[in-house]
């Protein structure tokens, strides 16, 4: 089995999205190169530098999605088609969106927990990793010991406001072991094992 990690863009100062969930300046490293990098599922191409364009291609290991309510209604639900073309548990206390899905083979199940959620996820992935996106799913991961990595993609910018990668932690049982470091054009990639203990 892969591992589940979580992986956000995130300012100086902690914060991976504006108070409204917007990003402001936050990815533009994805177009701070030459190198094409086609993330699967999405017809768009980033132009990262080389050092980002490797880091992102080892790193291309999802085989499951878990996001939260809150990013995938941001997100319109990525039009029913997830990050990676994944399989996507959304966990939510709500019904999913009228007219939804919008495509027929969208990959989504709705779940009432994190628990849940990872279960399910646990049970598609095979030897692949699943990935956790948002922030208070993150934090519900490591508060479960369910969190393997965490990773940052860490910009020299200041939101001084917003969403916190890591703000409502529980679990004092945590550390975090520098896994790798790299350094791209406008960002620095890193890469950290959690354990609990």
């Amino acid at each position: 089995m892969g591992v589940v990690f979580s992986s956000f863009t995130m300012s100086l100062d902690g914060f991976v999205a504006y108070p409204d969930d917007s990003v402001g300046a936050l990815f533009d490293w994805y177009t701070s190169g030459d190198v094409e990098v086609r993330p699967a599922g999405y017809p768009i191409v980033f132009r990262m530098s080389e050092a980002s364009a490797a880091y992102w291609r080892q790193n291309e290991t999802e085989g499951v999605f878990i996001a939260g309510r809150r990013i995938f209604d941001h997100a319109h639900g990525w039009g029913g088609r997830p990050p990676n073309d994944s399989p996507t548990f959304v966990v939510t206390h709500r019904p999913p969106p009228e007219n939804w899905p919008p495509v027929p083979d969208a990959p989504f199940t709705f779940v009432g927990s994190v628990e849940e959620a990872l279960d399910g996820a646990r049970a598609l992935a095979g030897d692949k990793d699943i990935g956790v996106a948002g922030p208070n799913i993150a934090q519900q991961c490591i508060d479960l010991g369910a969190l393997d990595e965490i990773r940052v993609d860490l910009v020299p910018i200041l939101l001084r406001d917003g969403v916190r990668y890591l703000e409502h932690l529980r679990n004092d049982r945590t550390s975090l072991e520098l896994l790798q470091v790299v350094q791209g054009r406008q960002v620095t990639h890193l890469r950290y094992g959690v354990t609990y203990g």
